[in-house]
């Protein structure tokens, strides 16, 4: 009974074992898992070869498959160690290598007296190395327990898939400790070999995390296991039909052996069509049990597409949703978003009908997710989160993937109950792949939102601005015009009586009303000096104005220049010497004579010798040159006074703009003669002249073109 039971563990141990290594052959953990249950039907077999029984073997028979025992207890806990180190730490490390030492060691030994030997009696008994054989596999199973129950798994799928893995292994490894290693050194009973049996247990808590937890794609496994077993079924018939038809048809009754050339070239040929006969079993199961299969690479371009070819948020998330909706077969599909983190700004989007997760539920699932730093979570592994999973159950959530940002949880993406079962290890993987896209694409269509609706929100600001400011103009602009007509009716009004002072000013000094003593003759040309800056100030206002209101008139007539030089600097003069200023001029001997308004030429001319006159030091000179260059008139009135700054000199021919260092010389001035004398020259088809350099002088002139009066 016990020889039976233990070979059916020996199958179900292989049988579990080879339908896990054809789920993934090149997986790394299903290859240790594979080399674990061949180990373990090995052992279990051995066993139950060794244990009394209808075999009824000799005694030197089951004394040489008594040698295995221990090798094989040593290969299956080491297996066992490394299996679960690489499922909790996805490595090995060079000291799994370390690890394994002490049990080659040890199994190298095995065919010696120093594991077991027969005795007196011819009976099996343990030898010297038995305690070292014991110690280094009480160490490997305590390296089992220490991968469990020292392992950091965050994702509580993962977790829920490995508390089965313990319950399986204390119920496993615990009792066939007991009666395969530490009752033999107290007694021969043939309990002793009924160890491997709780070996059962192990599998039995495995397959729960396969079932239940999605530990490995079984289904797939199986489908698989299918596609082999139909493939070998098919090339055990075409050889045993060939082989038949050769033996009966071409060799007669000669028999075939094994290293005869018709059987090579049968060999050769099943080879050769091992793969494409395994090929088109695969197709057909994966036809029958994979209807709704889907391929995982194609998904990824068709949701790369969607995510790279839409900025729209909602119709992003829409988009979205349904594709993996109808790829995953979800029930339903939507995104909870957060908009910038308040209770009334958030984005709930999916699949047609989809229920919907209030804010404040949404926000108790925050909580739960900042404990739980891993991936994709199912609502029905939660089984230690009854608050939680009654809440998700409650909203048919069956799946949620968290979208993380490194600034926190940006929102989730929610999937429904499957359509045609269970979600499968390959649909939550899937998930987990594309969670990190999707953060990305979510980001980059927020950041669009938001500056969108920034766009939106300043576009509303800008048209209440313009309206302001379009009503702030139109008040500018009728007050511009009263102010130009003040000017225009005061500078006319004012003309009048200063042209009557400076006219008796003038008749007082020559005489007209008397003699006058030098002291009264020295305020008396104050008086006339100040009066006549006053009309040239009037009338620079009142050009202004005129300029303004577009009727400033420009009336060209031949003028000569040479006349109009000697005329001002003579009639300033006087001004220059009161103010300790000498006043020169060079000019042409001939005249030189422009086509200008003489008028207004007249008082730019006096405007600049003016200026040169008042922002002069005493004692030094201005100069007034007039001279021909090629065919234009050139006009330069250079100083040796305070000049201009150089950041004031971009906007000194401004209107009423006055540089700082000019201010404190001349608080009097209103900073709009130089602004005349560039619209009037500018007129005349001519062009400003000007150089300065602060501290040590000032060149003002102009040029204008002059007429040639010898043709």
């Amino acid at each position: 009974m016990i020889q039976t039971a233990l070979f059916m563990t020996a199958i179900l141990s292989l049988v579990f074992a080879v339908v896990i290594f054809i789920n993934d052959a090149r997986s790394t953990l299903f290859r240790l898992y594979f080399l674990f249950g061949i180990f373990s039907a090995l052992w279990m077999s051995v066993n139950a070869v060794v244990a009394s029984g209808p075999l009824q073997l000799s005694l030197d028979a089951q004394f040489q498959f008594a040698h295995l025992i221990t090798p094989l207890a040593l290969a299956t806990s080491l297996m066992f160690y490394l299996f679960l180190r690489y499922f909790t730490q996805k490595k090995l490390g060079s000291i799994s290598v370390v690890i394994a030492l002490p049990s080659i060691a040890i199994s190298a030994f095995a065919f010696t007296n120093l594991n077991i030997y027969l005795d007196h009696n011819m009976v099996i008994t343990l030898g010297p190395l038995y305690p070292a054989y014991l110690i280094v596999l009480l160490v490997n199973l305590s390296l089992v327990f220490y991968s469990l129950y020292t392992a950091r798994v965050t994702d509580i799928n993962t977790r829920m898939q490995l508390r089965y893995l313990k319950l399986g292994a204390i119920t496993a490894v615990v009792p066939t400790l007991a009666f395969g290693a530490i009752l033999p050194i107290f007694s021969n009973s043939d309990l002793s070999n009924i160890g491997p049996l709780f070996s059962v247990s192990f599998l039995i808590f495995a397959g729960v995390a396969i079932v239940k937890h999605h530990l490995f794609d079984i289904k797939l496994a199986a489908v698989r296991g299918v596609a082999y077993i139909l493939s070998l079924l098919t090339l055990s018939a075409v050889y045993y039909i060939l082989a038949y038809g050769l033996s009966v048809f071409a060799l007669g009754s000669q028999a075939m052996t094994a290293t005869s050339p018709v059987n090579v070239i049968l060999a050769l040929i099943l080879a050769f069509l091992f793969q494409p006969i395994k090929l088109f079993f695969d197709r057909a199961t994966n036809n029958i049990f994979y209807r709704e299969n889907y391929n995982s690479e194609e998904f990824f371009a068709e949701l790369s597409n969607i995510l790279s070819s839409t900025v729209d948020l909602r119709g992003l998330l829409e988009r979205v949703t349904l594709e993996i909706a109808q790829t995953v077969k979800s029930s339903q599909a939507y995104f909870f978003l957060y908009l910038d983190g308040s209770s009334d700004h958030y984005m709930s989007v999916g699949t047609h009908r989809h229920t919907r997760l209030p804010y404040h539920d949404a926000r108790q699932l925050d909580k739960f997710i900042a404990d739980q730093p891993g991936g994709v979570i199912l609502t029905d592994a939660l089984t230690d989160m009854p608050d939680i999973r009654r809440l998700l159950v409650s909203y048919r959530i069956a799946v949620i993937v968290p979208l993380k940002s490194s600034a926190g949880v940006i929102g989730y993406l929610l999937l429904g109950e499957h359509l045609s079962g269970n979600y499968t290890k390959r649909d939550l993987n899937v998930l987990s792949t594309i969670s990190s896209e999707l953060v990305i694409a979510i980001q980059n269509a927020l950041s669009l939102h938001e500056v969108k609706e920034l766009n939106a929100t300043l576009q509303q600001r800008i048209d209440v601005a313009t309206k302001e400011l379009r009503s702030s103009n139109a008040q500018l602009k009728h007050l511009d015009e009263v102010k130009d007509e003040f000017m225009s009716m005061a500078s006319h009004q004012l003309r009048t009586p200063l042209t009557s002072v400076k006219g008796y000013l003038s008749m007082v000094l020559e005489g007209d009303a008397g003699d006058i003593s030098p002291q009264q003759r020295k305020l008396l040309v104050e008086a006339y000096n100040s009066s006549e800056r006053m009309v040239h100030l009037i009338a620079d206002f009142l050009n202004v104005s005129r300029l303004q209101t577009g009727k400033f008139m420009i009336d060209k007539q031949a003028t000569d220049l040479t006349r109009i030089i000697r005329q001002e600097t003579a009639s300033l003069k006087l001004i220059a010497e009161s103010r300790q200023v000498k006043l020169k001029h060079v000019i042409p001997r001939g005249s030189l004579v422009v086509y200008a308004d003489e008028a207004k030429v007249r008082e730019v001319v006096m405007n600049f010798i003016d200026n040169a006159i008042f922002y002069s030091k005493a004692g030094s000179t201005v100069t007034v040159t007039l001279e021909r260059d090629h065919d234009d008139a050139l006009l330069a009135v250079t100083d040796q006074g305070i000049g201009v700054p150089e950041a004031d000199q971009a906007r000194l021919f401004n209107r009423f703009f006055r540089a700082a260092n000019a201010r404190k010389q001349r608080p009097d001035g209103t900073g709009v003669g130089l602004y005349l004398a560039r619209k009037v020259i500018t007129a005349h088809g001519g062009s400003v002249l000007f150089h300065s350099v602060e501290g040590q002088g000032s060149t003002f002139g102009f040029r204008l073109p002059v007429i040639d009066t010898t043709k």
